[in-house]
């Protein structure tokens, strides 16, 4: 089990993000249609569902909105949606990996494309990138479940692959075959102190690359430009930010 690493583009990134409140709660709203729409409306029967309700509830979405979007799911006809990942390479070199959830494959295809065009980058074909990822479960525990060495026992115990703490969070993270059992242990062992604030698949990189100056100007413009379409559902990139340059894209 490794310890804490959690790379620094990630965290001025997390930023920007926590900011788009608005974003963040439709992206997960639309998860929760989607899945509702694919695998129907009992969260205990739909594993995808069942998730989305969960990273919806971490986020503090309320109920409501909630209800309104596995009513919507339900609602009969509206569009179909599709999951679609694309590839590419940013300013510098760094791999980016983008998930899409989308009604219109050649819409969003024509907007990716657009916004890596524009920044600095290049799409590419699926697997052109990826091969330097590795496809985990990643779930994420506030604070208040534990000190970094009671939730590294815990994660120990219920079969992750590793796991690591920040200023912010507890992060844990699981092989992809193993994600459903590790989440329902960690819940077990940890639930009666605090809930997950998300659990996913996730893409996380094998190495990263550094980068700074003019690349990692124009690489924050083109990770901003594809977390702003309205079909993006998540950007993964293995950039590498020394806490300098984190210091002056912050400031």
């Amino acid at each position: 089990m490794a310890g804490h690493s959690k790379w620094a583009n990630i965290q001025h990134r997390k930023g920007k993000q926590d900011k788009k409140r608005a974003v963040l709660f439709s992206r997960l709203s639309k998860e929760i249609t989607v899945a509702a729409k694919m695998g129907g409306p009992d969260p205990n029967m739909n594993p995808r569902l069942r998730l989305a309700i969960q990273n919806a509830k971490g986020a503090s979405v309320p109920k409501d909105n909630i209800q309104r979007a596995i009513d919507k799911g339900q609602a009969g006809g509206g569009a179909d949606y599709a999951d679609i990942r694309y590839e590419g390479v940013g300013p510098g070199g760094v791999g980016i990996i983008v998930e899409a959830s989308t009604d219109n494959k050649n819409r969003t295809a024509t907007d990716v494309r657009s916004a890596f065009s524009k920044n600095g980058g290049a799409l590419g074909t699926t697997g052109s990138v990826s091969f330097n990822f590795d496809q985990l479960g990643e779930i994420e525990y506030p604070l208040e479940a534990g000190t970094a060495d009671e939730v590294m026992e815990a994660a120990i115990m219920a079969g992750a692959k590793d796991a690591e703490t920040d200023e912010e969070s507890h992060w844990i993270y699981t092989e992809r075959e193993d994600f459903a059992a590790v989440s329902a242990a960690l819940s077990e062992e940890l639930g009666a102190k605090a809930e997950p604030k998300s659990a996913k698949i996730m893409w996380k990189a094998k190495v990263n690359v550094s980068v700074e100056g003019d690349n990692a100007d124009q690489l924050m413009k083109l990770l901003d430009a594809l977390d702003e379409l309205d079909d993006v559902q998540n950007v993964y990139d293995n950039s590498e930010l020394s806490e300098e340059e984190m210091a002056r894209l912050a400031g």
